[in-house]
């Protein structure tokens, strides 16, 4: 199997074509000083990026800024001090990583990662249509605060419609094992139909 490489992103090159990245995958390009002020971390096949995800642990928040206020006014949550709080975006895996090993690697990375923050909540934001990254996301067992459109500054570019959740760290690291247990599952399916591909040839 080939090895998964996986760093924190750093230099202004990396960055940038991160973001880029993330804008062909997602449609949105992230701001600089929001992308240069977040933990970047990238995952490398034959030094090829084909996964990643970024942490921000601290105001503000892009996925609150795009909640109405009406909500916010209405909703206990956010009651809540900001400094509580952590936020994942720039959330994607390449259609090349295929092994399910590798992505248990990317996964488990992430979820480490939220845990040791030590924030109480966790903030998630994701395109109502991209249901690859709310399958994702599932995985956490998150509360919804928000689906609908953002609410826009001017000159934000953003998805059509939003869907913005949180969870906590706890609840992220507890799910892990759930993750482990499908992706095994998948494993197992994926070395049955080889077997089954092999012998259709012999």
């Amino acid at each position: 199997m080939d090895k998964l490489n996986v760093r924190t992103l750093s230099t202004s090159e990396e960055l940038e074509h991160y973001t880029e990245v993330v804008r062909s995958y997602s449609g949105v390009k992230l701001p600089k000083r929001y992308v240069a002020n977040s933990k970047v971390v990238g995952f490398f096949l034959h030094e090829k990026l084909v996964a990643g995800y970024m942490l921000v642990t601290k105001p503000e928040f892009r996925s609150l800024m795009f909640i109405p206020d009406e909500v916010k006014s209405s909703h206990d949550f956010f009651k809540n001090d900001k400094f509580e709080m952590m936020e994942v975006n720039g959330l994607w895996v390449g259609s090349s990583v295929r092994n399910p090993k590798h992505r248990m690697q990317i996964w488990t990375k992430l979820v480490l990662d939220i845990f040791f923050c030590r924030k109480k909540y966790l903030l998630l934001m994701s395109n109502s249509k991209n249901k690859v990254v709310q399958s994702m996301h599932s995985y956490l067992k998150p509360t919804e605060l928000y689906e609908g459109a953002p609410m826009l500054m001017a000159g934000d570019a953003t998805h059509e419609k939003v869907r913005i959740t949180f969870a906590n760290r706890w609840q992220c690291l507890l799910n892990l094992p759930r993750f482990w247990s499908d992706m095994k599952s998948r494993e197992r399916r994926l070395s049955a139909l080889f077997k089954q591909r092999l012998l259709a040839r012999t």
